[in-house]
């Protein structure tokens, strides 16, 4: 038998809508020497059907189905401990491979480095593409050792997001052995990042990250899972997650916990913030409070300009804001039109 150099890691809990396209996207491209291996947090949806249906087209897809939730953290370690390749792509299954993506990672793979992070497009819930994601201040392929001191530092002040410091699972692609080397954070199981915490325990060994600039995937928008309990629950899991990460990783006010917290800032602006609170239909009461406390935090060690602008977000009546939202996007077209005249 072909031995299997790319395990493609599909975590998945009920996206049957979503999981056959995802598939789809990665069977027409791949070869003998990989494997795809779903693992399903106890879906209670047609994952299963769909699934199955793809199997008979390709032997090397590997279904396994949890009795029970164990949440995401935990299934995409499980989806890698029953892997079979060199190297694993963690992958969503509401995403789609872009074309030619696969060959590719196979050919850069033979560059034996241990962790490639690759770029991805941004696109609306029906996968009409937006924009390239931000990851690293750089336009081409580059390397690091991040056990390397300058290497590291030149590393993390390049960090533009969250997506640098391995936040979307998608654009990793990682050597197994060295996965299987550090064990389960027990410590951030439940937070979202128990897999940043296994790859930052990495780095003091040697890590030699490939950064990947072009665009492997396309990301589906507007479907995050951890929505269902509000938009303020999902920023404040970024924001401890990733706070805690910086304080059990690197030393406090460090130029690595300064990187992670300036990205974790920049994601979670004012602007952001502000827009979500005013045009999201799902934001209610008790997600507004819990906004305001993470905007607190988030900007708590901020210039006098960014605590004039948290004034502003925090005094601006909501209502008042709302409707000059709206009123904003009614002119928009016409103040368009008047600028190109």
């Amino acid at each position: 038998m072909t031995p299997i150099r790319l395990s493609i890691c599909m975590p998945t809990y009920n996206f049957g809508r979503f999981i056959g396209d995802a598939l789809e996207s990665i069977l027409r491209q791949a070869a003998d020497d990989v494997e795809i291996v779903v693992l399903d947090g106890a879906s209670t949806d047609n994952t299963s059907e769909v699934v199955r249906s793809f199997q008979a087209r390709f032997p090397r897809l590997h279904y396994h189905r949890r009795d029970r939730r164990g949440g995401i953290d935990r299934d995409m370690a499980h989806a890698v401990e029953l892997a079979n390749g060199e190297y694993c792509w963690l992958f969503s299954s509401d995403d789609i491979m872009r074309e030619g993506a696969l060959g590719d990672v196979l050919e850069k793979i033979t560059l034996g480095c241990d962790l490639y992070l690759c770029g991805l497009t941004l696109c609306t819930f029906d996968m009409q593409p937006i924009r390239q994601h931000r990851i690293l201040r750089l336009r081409c392929d580059a390397e690091f050792d991040l056990a390397n001191e300058q290497d590291r530092l030149r590393y993390f002040q390049l960090a533009e997001t969250t997506a640098a410091f391995f936040s979307f699972m998608g654009s990793l692609i990682i050597r197994k052995s060295r996965w299987d080397a550090i064990p389960f954070s027990e410590a951030f199981d439940g937070t979202l990042w128990a897999h940043v915490a296994r790859i930052f325990a990495m780095i003091p060994q040697g890590l030699r990250l490939k950064y990947l600039s072009q665009s492997y995937l396309y990301k589906r928008g507007d479907n995050d899972s951890f929505m269902d309990k509000g938009p303020g629950h999902r920023y404040k899991l970024a924001f401890e997650g990733y706070d805690r990460l910086a304080d059990a990783f690197f030393p406090r006010g460090s130029i690595e916990a300064n990187a992670i917290r300036r990205a974790v800032r920049d994601e979670l602006s004012i602007r952001a913030l502000l827009n979500f609170k005013l045009e999201d239909t799902r934001v209610n009461k008790d997600d507004i409070l819990l906004l305001d406390r993470l905007a607190a935090a988030v900007y708590r060690e901020r210039s006098p300009i960014s605590r004039a602008l948290f004034l502003m977000y925090k005094m601006t009546p909501l209502p008042l804001a709302r409707a000059a939202s709206v009123v904003y996007r009614a002119l928009k077209p016409r103040l368009r039109t008047r600028e190109s005249a």
